[in-house]
């Protein structure tokens, strides 16, 4: 990280799952340098010698990944629930509680996060300069949504129960007008709704949100400003099929990803971010919103079908998870969604590293352990290739660093 030096550091003796998808190496050796960069990641047989003074990890009998990315967190809040109940927080202790979930998240193995919603970007600049502890955060900040959409949480007397998650605009003066705030706010990453969604009390995944020519808009404001990624929130066909066509970057969830968007997705390039742990995971009727409920059960057939079809027809998937609307620090339970639906072991782990990078624009940077890169890495318990689930419980997470900063170790001394 950007704050402090790093310190030299060699693993010898794991086995290394790079992230670029190739073959694993046994008996493997990587080497950071004091500035925090992998200057070796390879056979044991071919390492250069240990700098002097470098800190030395046996990782025998574990393996070797880049720090996983999860592309869709939602941090600044606990769980569904408080998300349209923030007003009753104390905002104080929701600084100390969301500092809690970002140490979770880097706890399960989780190096940087997008938040797709209500983390405001000061919590970026605190894990930057050191004040916390957490991923690499990108945010977007607030919700763009139209007037009843999924990011309206508005009472018909005027109350806003999410204290400010949406950013509302009905036309394309007004979304343009909507983006320069959010600019101004710090996003790294424009959120749009293109459809409705589970968790919101006005609309359904079917309905349509930001039109195609709105969702355009936006693309061609961020790019006016600089360029950012544009992310939509895209659940039913018809919004996804805006999306894709009004040029965002990524679909998040896709659940109704027809043989048509998954084409055009193909086409035009279009990352998908199908958060399966939201879908499948949590559904109980006695905690949940009877609206949220029925969704769920519906679209969870759905959404197997469709996303299995995308993962059979090769369109770019990158990991997320919609944590808080599933528990936060469980964020590799995706990879067993993924596997579920047809990758291998190895294609749902670069799911969440190299191209979770690419989807953020860092993957100069990190989602592989190769020379050059920073040195993000999580030493895991066992062989995920040969049973996935070992990642998904953070108890199996023994080892994570970034930048060569070693953020937890339970190796033996």
């Amino acid at each position: 990280m950007s704050h402090q030096q790093s310190t030299a550091l060699t693993v010898t003796g794991a086995r290394l799952v790079d992230g670029t998808g190739a073959a694993p190496v046994e008996d493997a050796v990587l080497v950071v340098d004091d500035a925090g960069l992998i200057s070796y990641a390879g056979p044991a047989a071919t390492a250069p010698p240990s700098a002097p003074g470098a800190r030395t990890l046996d990782a025998r009998g574990h393996t070797l990944l880049p720090g996983f990315i999860d592309a869709h967190v939602h941090l600044g809040v606990e769980s569904a629930r408080q998300m349209v109940r923030r007003f009753e927080q104390d905002p104080t202790v929701e600084v100390f509680r969301t500092a809690e979930r970002l140490r979770a998240t880097l706890d399960a193995g989780v190096t940087t996060v997008r938040d797709l919603g209500g983390l405001p970007a000061g919590y970026r600049t605190a894990v930057d300069r050191g004040l916390t502890t957490g991923p690499r955060i990108h945010t977007a900040v607030r919700i763009l949504s139209h007037t009843g959409g999924h990011a309206d949480f508005q009472t018909e007397c005027g109350f806003d129960p999410s204290s400010g998650m949406g950013e509302i605009a009905d036309t394309p003066d007004e979304v343009r007008l909507a983006v320069r705030r959010l600019l101004r706010s710090g996003a790294d990453v424009i959120k749009v709704c293109a459809t409705g969604g589970m968790s919101s009390p006005y609309d359904h995944p079917d309905d349509e949100g930001l039109t195609e020519d709105e969702i355009r808009t936006v693309v061609d404001e961020v790019a006016r400003h600089g360029g950012r990624p544009v992310a939509a929130h895209a659940q039913g066909a018809a919004g996804i099929l805006n999306a894709v066509r009004g040029g965002v970057t990524s679909v998040e969830h896709g659940y109704g990803m027809t043989a048509q968007a998954r084409e055009l997705a193909g086409e035009r390039g279009t990352f998908v971010v199908p958060t399966l742990s939201t879908v499948f995971d949590g559904i109980d009727k006695s905690t949940m919103e009877p609206y949220h409920y029925e969704k769920k059960i519906r679209w969870s057939a759905i959404t197997r079908e469709n996303i299995s079809a995308a993962i059979a027809e090769g369109v770019t998937i990158a990991m997320g998870t919609d944590a808080a609307m599933v528990p936060h620090g469980r964020n590799l339970r995706e990879l067993g969604h993924l596997v579920a639906l047809g990758m291998t072991p190895m294609q749902a782990i670069t799911a969440g590293t190299r191209t979770a990078a690419r989807l953020l624009g860092l993957d100069a940077e990190i989602g592989t352990l190769e020379a050059g890169r920073r040195a993000d890495l999580v030493l895991c318990a066992g062989d995920p290739l040969t049973d996935i689930a070992l990642l998904a419980d953070p108890a199996n997470i023994v080892l994570v660093a970034q930048g060569g900063e070693i953020r937890k170790n339970g190796l033996p001394a």
